[in-house]
């Protein structure tokens, strides 16, 4: 490749050069922190490597199916052929520095989607036109608003046969309730020889036809008049866009109505400040594998999407509750502050992904964790290139960068200026739904098993283990079958230890069917003196912010302000400890309604004994209701095996709650139980000839049948 390409046409200006006049970007204005997401196979990773690519940061395009992508470099992936980990890289376009984070698509890995989407700036959502807008496409947008990420809408693979741009624009639209506004439209779609195969693009903001270079892997761009045959089509899609973006601005709609001329530039400004608000999302389309359409999405990157001074200051408490809470504003010359949002465990150490919000981080200088209290050193500051990295003496506010040197930080931690300490929210995860036994080939492993697994609950807040009481053995819990069977060839090739692991099984919860009181009492005398305690609760079934509510109705009087908090205390590690059947307990309120208590005979031993057969008598009163995770299931499969499809999700107890049409494919929504679905991928394929594939996610806890709760108590 050219060491410099420069093609200017009426709409964008393409750079193809990773140095831009010698210098690298410092300008925090300039940076642009954006993460690609999608669902499963929409060509995330390959579109990804051609921004790489034209933008200079790597000098061939690696492939997927091949596995020799610059994001994917994982051995796991490369063989998998899907993003696994959240991979960082940087790249530079149009004077800009863009640090880009490939998130997988897969919901067995949505962590890395949740703590990414956390700390970036912006995304690209990358939608495949034959599939439309997915089941993971739909959770990937959800979490983009929850957290008030600005993002722009990438319609790939219209080269493939099916493809079609206004049924996916459209989906946006229904299925995820977002305000697209086209910029392109293709033209055409398809494969040759298909007579309508897609070959160009229309910029609709210049009304330009952009034609790219089969010959050069899209290098050259040419620019042209649209032809008569699509000018029509080009001019009721131009209308949509102006409609949507001069209703911002009341000089632009005058105007617009006496139909005077309006240029580019005084449009780009206001598709950027809606944008950054939220207000619309940005629609461009090509093809990634064929190098059509990659190079307008670097240019909408940059011109559309926000820098970290376009978003408001981060807050958050300050870890004295006694005293106000912080601010902290995008600038190098405020306090240090930043977050821990993946911590990836090694041989050789923690490496700390790393967001700083606002301040300079420098290496050997010590930060604050204030969720242990502790002060940290930074022993090693580094650049993160994929798998590759660069050392860096310091980094300042708008910056990702990996941390060498924390002794005890987990993700999700903030980390500051020891002298202005303030505490920043913390990213949210799914509960775990499916588990498995492991256990070390030889008894002299199992401590190096014990520790491996606590680095591994450290890098992957979805990945849990314990060690059963009743049984001893390990249970690892996760997000699927993959996820928890990439954890297991991890343990094996990155730590060198051999485990035997048992058949997945489901992560079942309990809830009570009922409100009951119940108490609890404990006396004992053992010569000149007594212990004694009284604690009377009360529990119901409840649906609240928090799997267990706990409400104290003592009078502040009744008992020392200790006693209260030892109860309280008490009562909830009770209900940790899980409910009658031994699973984790949820969906229930318990109340403390009187105490019994004696100043000197009610001792800490007294209260805890008597809160626990407290607790214990009102779980057994109330009811067993076992719950089990359903699962949200999208099959899609060629219409002749829909028949197939069916009936076997009938037997697995799934309810079909919609089904439509996309092309020529059939798509059915189901919810299903998580037990009934092991070994599905194996039997979707066997009953449609390999053609149909499906996507899985957890939806809901919901009351399981009967009889598996009879087995489980053994009745």
């Amino acid at each position: 490749m050219p060491g410099f390409v420069c093609l200017q046409h009426a709409g964008f200006s393409l750079h193809m050069s990773l140095v831009l006049n010698g210098s690298a970007v410092s300008n925090i204005d300039a940076i642009r922190n954006i993460g690609i997401i999608a669902h499963i196979d929409a060509g995330k990773t390959t579109t990804t490597e051609r921004i790489l690519y034209y933008a200079g940061a790597s000098h061939r395009m690696g492939n997927v199916d091949d596995g020799t992508t610059v994001t994917d470099f994982d051995e796991e992936e490369a063989q998998r052929g899907i993003t696994i980990y959240s991979a960082a890289i940087s790249c530079e376009w149009d004077g800009h520095a863009i640090n880009i984070i490939d998130t997988p698509g897969h919901v067995d890995f949505t962590a890395e989607v949740e703590r990414s989407l956390r700390v970036l700036d912006g995304g690209v959502v990358v939608f495949s036109a034959v599939e439309g807008v997915e089941a993971q496409s739909e959770t990937v947008w959800r979490q983009a608003d929850r957290y008030q990420v600005p993002r722009i809408c990438f319609i790939n693979k219209m080269d493939r046969i099916g493809a079609d741009f206004e049924r996916t624009f459209d989906q946006i639209i229904d299925r995820l309730k977002g305000s697209p506004v086209a910029l392109q439209i293709p033209i055409g779609s398809g494969s040759p020889p298909d007579p309508n195969a897609f070959r160009a693009i229309i910029d609709l903001v210049q009304m330009k036809t952009l034609t790219w270079g089969r010959d050069d892997q899209g290098a050259t761009i040419t620019s042209s008049e649209i032809d008569g045959e699509h000018r029509l089509v080009a001019e009721e899609w131009r209308a949509r866009l102006m409609d949507k973006v001069v209703e911002l601005d009341d000089d632009l709609m005058a105007a617009y109505l006496a139909d005077e001329p309006i240029p580019a530039e005084k449009l780009y400004p206001l598709i950027r400040k809606a944008t950054v608000h939220g207000q619309l999302q940005p629609t461009l389309c090509g093809s990634s594998l064929d190098y059509i359409g990659v190079q307008p999405v670097l240019d909408a990157v940059t011109r559309f999407l926000p820098s970290p001074l376009d978003m408001p200051p981060v807050k958050g408490p300050h870890p004295n509750p006694k005293k106000e809470g912080q601010v902290r504003k995008p600038d190098s010359s405020d306090p240090l502050c930043g977050l821990a949002f993946k911590v990836q465990a090694d041989q050789h150490g923690d490496f700390c992904f790393f967001r700083i919000y606002s301040g300079v981080i420098k290496t050997g200088m010590r930060v604050l964790n204030p969720r242990t209290g502790q002060k940290e050193l930074v022993n090693q500051l580094w650049k993160i290139q994929a798998d590759s990295r660069a050392k860096l003496d310091e980094a300042s506010a708008g910056d990702i960068v990996g941390i060498v040197g924390f002794k005890d930080v987990v993700t999700g931690d903030t980390l500051c200026d020891p002298q202005r300490p303030i505490l920043l929210e913390n990213i949210a995860f799914p509960e775990t739904v499916i588990s498995m036994a492991v256990e070390p080939e030889s008894s002299a492993e199992r401590k190096k098993l014990a520790e491996t697994l606590a680095r591994l609950s450290k890098q992957d807040p979805t990945f849990t283990a314990r060690v059963s009481e009743e049984t001893g053995q390990t249970i690892i819990s996760g997000m699927g079958e993959l996820h928890l069977e990439v954890i297991a060839k991890r343990m094996a090739k990155d730590f060198n230890l051999k485990v035997r692991v048992h058949k997945p099984r489901v992560s079942y919860r309990e809830s009570i069917r009922k409100k009951v009181t119940a108490e609890g009492e404990f006396t004992r005398k053992s010569g000149e003196e007594s212990q004694y305690a009284k604690v009377t609760v009360q529990v119901e079934p409840f649906v609240g912010e928090k799997n267990l509510t706990i409400v104290n109705q003592l009078r502040h009087d009744a008992v020392p302000q200790a006693v209260r908090k030892q109860l309280e205390e008490s009562v909830l590690n009770e209900l940790q400890a899980g409910g009658i059947v031994g699973y984790p307990l949820m969906n229930v309120k318990l109340t403390i309604l009187d105490i019994g208590y004696r100043e000197i005979e009610s001792t800490e031993l007294a209260l805890t004994a008597a809160c626990a057969e407290a607790v214990r008598n009102a779980l057994t009163d109330a009811g067993v209701v076992l719950l089990e995770p359903v699962m949200k299931l999208e099959v899609v499969s060629p219409e002749d095996f829909l028949g197939n499809v069916q009936s076997d999700l009938n037997t697995r107890r799934a309810i079909i709650v919609n089904s439509e049409r996309r092309g020529h494919l059939a798509v059915l929504d189901s919810e299903a139980p998580l037990s009934e679905m092991f070994g599905y991928s194996t039997q979707v394929r066997s009953l449609s000839q390999g053609r149909a594939s499906y996507s899985m996610e957890p939806l809901k806890y919901a009351e399981a049948p009967l009889e598996v709760l009879k087995e489980m108590l053994g009745e």
